[in-house]
């Protein structure tokens, strides 16, 4: 059950200093599982318990969007059995989580290739959007048979029909252009990424919205990623400078007018 929003611990940075749109890779579950025994499944589950603790944090710490990683397009090459286990654990989650997130007015979007998916989850995954679609809390956006590539790719097919249907010349393809048929074109890239287990790689997460967003890695396993280690991150996000090509002046001069 998501817990009470008031037990959260606050950042402590003016709004302005923290990141509207956070993306993470919520990585290490089957190495937190291994490391005490347990089959990789018992992973999974503990990670779901630290999606509930970042939500909270999120939602308390005025993160306007969080977009988590949880089901990649490589992750279909796994053991057949840890492969059902996790599409299990979405539908469940979809099916028994739904109504909680719901009455903390939080909207519900899954991005990626879902037509993979059993009948049963897409049709979860349709009434979890459409329940949701009216909140104004936090977004949450699930990647779910998510690849940064595949996003390029139906991107640039949608581009290409466009421009065969003579309703767009090729010399009027921009970068906007691209953003606006993306997966997250209704909510613009992420301003802070993050990713637990010590791995030092995107992965294939949005390739294309990464660009400019500022990285941060952590050692600690997804299962044990706590509030305070989210607070940590936020911390570090609240000390650097985003200059987008600019100069140290430049970049100064525009956030002090922000």
């Amino acid at each position: 059950m998501i817990e009470t929003l008031a037990a959260v611990e606050k950042v402590n940075l003016p709004l302005a200093l923290l990141p509207h749109h956070v993306a993470i890779i919520m990585d290490g579950n089957g190495r937190w599982a291994q490391a005490r025994g347990l089959p990789r499944t018992a992973g999974h589950k503990a990670g779901v318990e630290a999606l509930r603790s970042t939500i909270n944090a999120a939602i308390e710490n005025n993160i306007a969007v969080l977009t988590v990683f949880a089901f990649s397009s490589e992750n279909w090459s796994r053991p057949r059995h840890e492969v059902q286990f996790l599409l299990d654990l979405i539908a469940n989650i979809l099916q028994t989580e739904i109504n909680k997130l719901h009455a903390e007015n939080i909207r519900i979007q899954i991005i990626g290739e879902c037509s993979r998916f059993s009948q049963r989850i897409q049709t979860l995954v349709k009434q979890a959007e459409q329940l949701t679609a009216n909140n104004t809390g936090l977004k949450l956006i699930v990647a779910a048979n998510y690849g940064g590539q595949w996003d390029i790719t139906q991107a640039v097919q949608k581009i290409a029909t466009r421009v065969l249907a003579n309703e767009l010349k090729i010399q009027d393809i921009t970068a906007n252009e691209v953003n606006n048929v993306l997966s997250l074109a209704d909510v613009g890239p992420p301003d802070f990424f993050i990713r637990t287990s010590g791995e030092l790689r995107l992965s294939n997460f949005l390739l294309w919205q990464l660009a400019y967003t500022e990285l941060y890695f952590t050692d600690v396993l997804w299962p044990d990623f706590s509030r305070e280690d989210f607070i940590l991150a936020l911390q570090s996000y609240g000390q650097r400078q985003r200059r987008y090509g600019r100069t140290n002046t430049q970049a100064a001069s525009t956030q002090k007018r922000a």
